[in-house]
């Protein structure tokens, strides 16, 4: 089994920065896309950032300039660098991540927990 835990939220004044923290563990033999998504109350859940093995990226037009997403295939990690934070940047967002568990599987999608990131002053 595989699990993704995230770490890195809180709360943080408009203008401020955030780290996100993402960790796969569990049965890996390669991790394909890892990508960030949010989800604000009332809305539907949305793809912010994404970043293939190669370590290119690609990213939501409204964070572009913004945030910055990065991966330590050694680690099996991906992180999100989120600065100039504005109050509607305020969402719980999921790590995600496609893994293959065996050489000749097919990649399955994995979630993590999702941590609240708050922007308020």
């Amino acid at each position: 089994q595989v699990q993704l835990v995230e770490s890195g939220g809180g709360l943080v004044q408009p203008g401020g920065s955030l780290r996100l923290s993402c960790a796969a563990s569990g049965s890996i033999v390669t991790i394909n896309d890892m990508n960030w998504y949010r989800q604000a109350p009332g809305k539907e859940r949305e793809l912010v950032a994404t970043i293939d093995r190669g370590g290119i990226t690609n990213y939501k037009d409204s964070v572009k300039g913004r945030f910055t997403i990065s991966r330590d295939n050694a680690k099996n990690a991906v992180y999100l660098q989120m600065n100039s934070l504005k109050p509607e940047d305020t969402a719980v967002y999921y790590c995600n991540a496609n893994i293959k568990s065996r050489p000749w599987s097919l990649g399955t999608n994995y979630w993590g927990q999702g941590t609240q990131v708050t922007v308020s002053s």
